[in-house]
C-alpha cells in the first residue's frame, strides 16, 4: 500500500512539474499575430446535415487545393465519406492538405493514413505528444476547424467530422452548433491560419505562395479573426466583458472560466449588466458538468441567469455583447481553451449577423432549455456535490 501511495505521489508530482515547466516553454515561443478587419460574405450553419452537404459540395467542385484543419475526424461512416471525398480530389489532381489535431483525432489509424497518403493527400498531424513535457503535449491540443478550397471559399466553427455532428449519437441525441461559410477576403486569414499551423506541422512554409492567395472581393459582413495558441484569450474577453453596457449573453458547452473572468462577469451584474449563460443539460465528456456549478452558485446569486440545453447536446460558441459585438469561433468558455488550446475566433459587429445569432440563441434558450435557479441548484444531490470538488481540483485540464 505505502508503495502505491508513494508511486501515485511522484507520479502527481511528475505531472506538476512537467505541465508547470511546459507551459513555460510553451508561452516563450507564441506569436501573437494580427489580423485587420475584413469584409466578407456568411452563410450560418447551425445544423451539421445541413453543414456537411454544402462543405462536401463544395470540396467536390474545388478545382486546385483544399487545406483541412480539424480537431476531431473520426473512423465512422460520416469520416469516412469524408475521407474518401478527400482521396476522389488528390486522384483527379487537387492539391489536399489535411491537417489533424493528434490527441483529437487518434481513432484514425495507421491504415487509414496510408491509405490517404497513397491516394496523393498530403496528411500530418498537429501537437504531437513530445518530451520533454510529456504530459504537457499530451494536453496542448489544436482546436480549430479551418477548411480553405481555392483559397476563395472558407469554413469555420465548432463542428468537426462524425456521426455525432448530425445527431447520431443515442445519448447525445441532437447536436446543436455552429459554422460559417465565408467568401470576400476574410478567407485570406484563414489561410494564412491553416498554412500557420500547417509550417508548424511539417516544417514546409507555404506563407508567401501567391497561389494559395488570389484577388479576392469585399462583403458585407465585417469581422477580424483572433487566433490564440494558449495565451492572449483571457485578456481579450476581459476586455470584451469589461465593456458590456446592457447585455452578455454567453453560449458554451464547457463553463469553466476561472476566477478573474468570474469576478469580470460578477462586476457586470453589480453595475446592472444582464449576464446569460447557456450550456448543455448533459455532458460529454467526465466531470465537465460538474466543474461548472461552483461558478454557477456566484452567478446565481449575483443574478445571473443560468439556462440548460435539453434538445440533444448544445456545442456553441458565442458571446453576444449588446447586441454590438459577436465573438464567434472555436473557443470554449473554459480553461483549457483560455490557457492551452490553439483556438481561432472571429469578432463580428454586423447587425444583421448579430441579429440571426441572437434569435438562434434565445430560441435555444425560451423553447430548447430549463432555468437552473439558486432554488434548484441548493437540491442538487451530495454525489453531485461530492464530484464538483474532484473536478474543481482538475479543471485546468478538463
Amino acid at each position: 500500500m505505502t508503495n502505491i501511495l508513494m508511486f501515485i505521489l511522484v507520479f502527481f508530482i511528475w505531472c506538476t512539474l512537467d505541465f508547470y515547466f511546459g507551459r513555460k516553454f510553451h508561452l516563450k515561443k507564441v506569436l501573437k499575430r494580427h489580423y485587420p478587419i475584413r469584409h466578407g460574405k456568411w452563410l450560418l450553419f447551425t445544423d451539421g446535415g445541413d453543414l456537411f452537404k454544402n462543405l462536401f459540395k463544395d470540396i467536390s467542385n474545388a478545382k486546385y487545393h483544399v487545406h483541412i484543419l480539424f480537431y476531431i475526424v473520426k473512423n465512422d461512416h460520416v469520416s469516412l465519406e469524408f475521407l474518401d471525398l478527400l482521396k476522389k480530389k488528390a486522384k483527379e489532381g487537387v492539391t489536399v492538405r489535411l491537417l489533424l489535431d493528434r490527441i483529437g483525432s487518434y481513432r484514425i489509424s495507421r491504415k487509414i493514413i496510408h491509405s490517404l497518403k497513397k491516394s496523393g493527400i498530403h496528411v500530418s498531424f498537429c501537437n504531437k505528444p513530445k518530451f520533454p513535457f510529456l504530459f504537457y503535449s499530451l494536453n496542448y491540443r489544436n482546436h480549430r476547424k479551418i477548411t480553405v478550397i481555392d483559397g476563395t471559399i472558407g469554413y469555420f466553427g465548432g463542428f468537426n467530422i462524425g456521426r455525432e455532428y448530425l445527431g447520431q449519437d443515442p445519448y447525445l441525441g441532437y447536436w446543436q452548433d455552429y459554422h460559417l461559410k465565408l467568401v470576400g477576403d476574410g478567407v485570406q486569414d484563414l489561410q494564412t491560419e491553416f498554412l500557420w499551423d500547417w509550417k508548424r506541422a511539417t516544417g514546409e512554409d507555404l506563407l508567401k505562395k501567391k497561389i494559395y492567395f488570389p484577388e479576392l472581393s469585399k462583403g458585407a459582413l465585417p469581422m477580424r479573426f483572433l487566433p490564440t495558441d494558449g495565451a492572449h484569450l483571457k485578456e481579450f474577453l476581459v476586455h470584451l466583458l469589461n465593456n458590456a453596457k446592457t447585455e452578455i449573453l454567453i453560449g458554451t458547452p464547457y463553463f469553466i472560466p476561472g476566477k478573474e473572468i468570474l469576478q469580470v462577469l460578477v462586476a457586470a451584474l453589480k453595475r446592472g449588466v444582464r449576464v446569460t449563460i447557456l450550456v448543455p443539460y448533459k455532458a460529454d465528456h467526465v466531470l465537465v458538468r460538474e466543474a461548472a456549478f461552483p461558478y454557477f452558485r456566484q452567478l446565481l446569486k449575483a443574478g445571473g441567469r443560468i439556462y440548460r440545453y435539453t434538445n440533444g447536446f448544445y456545442h456553441g460558441k458565442i458571446i453576444l455583447i449588446d447586441n454590438e459585438y459577436c465573438d464567434f469561433g472555436t473557443a470554449n468558455f473554459d480553461k483549457r481553451s483560455l490557457f492551452i488550446n490553439d483556438e481561432l475566433n472571429c469578432i463580428i459587429r454586423d447587425p444583421i449577423f448579430i441579429k440571426k445569432i441572437r434569435r438562434e440563441l434565445v430560441n435555444d434558450i425560451l423553447l430548447r432549455s430549463e432555468q437552473l435557479t439558486l432554488a434548484e441548484y441548493k437540491k442538487r444531490p451530495f454525489w453531485h456535490r461530492g464530484k464538483e470538488i474532484v473536478s474543481s481540483l482538475i479543471s485546468d485540464l478538463l
